[in-house]
């Protein structure tokens, strides 16, 4: 990997890192202690459907910055006029989904207000929140596309989550009603896009002025249209098969939703440091393309599948061995998500596991072939939660997610082996995850310590020294033995 993408992929991780202890924090012990259940599923939800509006209402711009960018890259003239192009179709788009929001309100109402009524009273507020969602979408696009992903990670992943974390420490002290609450908590997720606007000013990167060498031919503009809207038709898909399972859930339950997106949440620092690693290798896999580059794309492919291994599979491990610790520190009702927990973490390991195939077909000349992978799984995993939620409930829907998450994995990885000759794995990710189970298993023999803290300290710590070790005594991925060996010379001199 290049030099500017292992500083960029190193910065991201640490945030990402100092993120997820934050979100632990929030999700863990303030959340669920300081609100009920329905205000905990309410504020996820808002999120939720913000994001699957600001998803419909991008009409597949976001994807199309990373792709056709290189072809527009030209500080000197303003980068033809990108920035201008990319935030302006999608505000079209806002407005055309801002209007369909208005229309169906009464049939989401209806759909909503037996049993999940408090939605209801905040319905207008993700009008704001979807269009700032929208513009933070978009810029993070840009900022990547110009190899800037530190901030967005940064204000995303940390920034947020600390304001949040002020949020509800200051309304334990009884200064404010939830409404209120609500609001700021609104204004926090809405404000991260300004930062980032700021930010791209700061760059001098900020170029909104229209450009003719789009009308004059010098882009490829109808191909960008046309790979825009195979992109939004497949974004479309992709945000049903993730927000599905949360909105049918809601419907039975506001409450359910908040024990479900917690137990989804405590599964997210298995997947973080790779969408940290993503960000960054999403234009580097477009360069590969474009510049013909196979082989250097094929081992790319298995280089980022293992890293992810090994550090997807450490974290699924310390999650699981301490997992009823982690709900010692809930309400008691927060334990029926235990088993969502597990589910959840399959599905992400099996993501972890297929590597970047879904960024080389996005970025490749057969996206259109993804698109149809998407449309047949986001009918499935409607299915799935159709038959599934009412069956068993929250667990009901995290097989359900599962089932579809590993079967569009598989699906895009078959794809690409078949058409590419190329496929993410080793007789290392084997050897990993052959230690990672023996690694758990290690952790079953420990016996519960009698303290909380001091259990989850000890269980971590042995479950890190044998993974660790064993990794290292096998030399799983020889580059980390560099790593470690460089690193115990510069602070020990050995």
């Amino acid at each position: 990997m290049s030099r500017t993408l292992q500083r960029e992929g190193i910065w991201n991780t640490v945030i990402s890192y100092a993120g997820i202890a934050i979100g632990y924090v929030n999700v863990i012990l303030l959340f669920p202690n300081i609100l009920n259940e329905e205000q905990v599923g309410l504020t996820r939800l808002l999120l939720t459907i913000s994001e699957m509006f600001a998803q419909f209402a991008a009409l597949g711009f976001v994807n199309m910055s990373v792709r056709y960018f290189p072809y527009f890259r030209d500080k000197a003239k303003q980068h033809h006029g990108f920035l201008f192009l990319l935030l302006s179709v999608p505000m079209l788009g806002f407005g055309l989904i801002t209007i369909l929001f208005l229309l169906f309100k009464p049939a989401i109402s209806d759909y909503y207000r037996e049993n999940s009524g408090l939605l209801l009273d905040y319905y207008y507020y993700i009008i704001p929140l979807a269009f700032f969602t929208l513009l933070f979408n978009l810029f993070t696009a840009y900022l990547r596309s110009l190899f800037k992903t530190i901030v967005s990670s940064f204000v995303k992943d940390f920034l947020s989550r600390f304001l949040i974390l002020v949020l509800l420490v200051v309304y334990t002290f009884g200064v404010m009603d939830f409404h209120t609450f609500v609001v700021l908590y609104v204004g926090i997720n809405s404000a991260i896009a300004l930062v980032l606007m700021v930010y791209t000013m700061w760059l001098k990167q900020f170029h909104i002025r229209p450009s003719l060498a789009v009308a004059a031919g010098i882009i490829p503009l109808r191909e960008m249209l046309f790979f825009g809207l195979f992109t939004f038709m497949g974004n479309v898909s992709v945000t049903i098969i993730k927000t599905v399972d949360q909105v049918m859930i809601s419907a039975v339950s506001l409450g359910a939703n908040g024990i479900y997106t917690t137990a989804f949440f405590i599964t997210s620092a298995i997947i973080t440091p790779a969408l940290a690693i993503y960000k960054i290798a999403f234009p580097q896999v477009a360069e590969f393309w474009k510049d013909k580059n196979l082989p250097g794309l094929g081992k790319f492919y298995k280089q980022i599948t293992l890293i992810n291994l090994i550090i997807g599979l450490l974290l699924f491990v310390g999650i699981w061995a301490n997992i009823d610790n982690l709900f010692s520190f809930m309400p008691e009702t927060y334990r029926q998500g235990k088993y969502v927990v597990l589910l959840l973490a399959i599905a992400r390991l099996v993501d972890l596991a297929t590597g970047i195939n879904g960024i080389i077909l996005a970025t490749s000349d057969k996206y259109r072939w993804d698109l149809l992978f998407n449309i047949v799984l986001a009918g499935l995993t409607i299915w799935t939660n159709y038959i599934f939620i009412p069956l068993y409930g929250m667990n009901g829907a995290a097989f359900a997610t599962m089932l579809s998450l590993v079967f569009i994995n598989l699906l895009r990885m078959f794809f690409v082996q078949w058409i590419y000759k190329m496929q993410p794995f080793a007789w290392s990710s084997v050897g990993i995850t052959i230690i990672a189970a023996v690694a758990l298993g290690v952790s079953y023999l420990i016996p519960y310590l009698g303290n909380v803290f001091l259990d989850i300290v000890v269980r971590s710590v042995v479950i890190t020294i044998v993974y660790g070790s064993l990794t290292l005594g096998f030399k799983v991925y020889p580059e980390l033995n560099d790593w470690v060996r460089k690193l115990i010379r510069t602070y020990t001199g050995w």
